[in-house]
């Protein structure tokens, strides 16, 4: 199958996310609790205008009825995309499966993994449901 860059799910949105990731990366560098990433992208969001609302809580249903249990997502931008952010060495399975989940919960089609603990760059990944 031939795909056009134009034909990218939310690219433009993504792009914006990204640099925003990017920008709190050369601020910071590795090493910090994800809490400091998460108040950090808070702040570089809010200064681009990126639409998002932090800790979005992601309903889970059963047979169609809400369950007690909700996952909290760090971020949903443009309402429509979710991030999950991590601090740690390297990223796997384990957090790919979480996002894919909040996916399937939320419906939402597109989610950012963004580990900001890398020593050497901003490492994320684009998962699509």
């Amino acid at each position: 199958m031939n795909t056009k860059r134009d034909d990218i799910l939310f690219k433009d949105e993504v792009y914006e996310i990204i640099g925003a990731a990017i920008e709190v990366h050369m601020q910071l560098g590795s090493g910090f609790l994800e809490a400091v990433y998460q108040e950090a992208m808070e702040k570089e969001l809010a200064e681009r205008q990126i639409p998002f609302h932090a800790q979005t809580p992601i309903r889970i249903y059963y047979k169609s009825k809400p369950l007690d249990k909700e996952y909290i997502a760090d971020f949903l931008c443009y309402s429509k995309i979710i991030v999950e952010i991590k601090a740690m060495d390297k990223t796997g399975t384990r957090e790919q499966a979480q996002l894919i989940n909040y996916l399937k919960a939320s419906r939402h089609r597109l989610g950012l993994l963004i580990n900001f603990g890398s020593r050497h760059k901003l490492q994320w990944e684009r998962l699509i449901l």
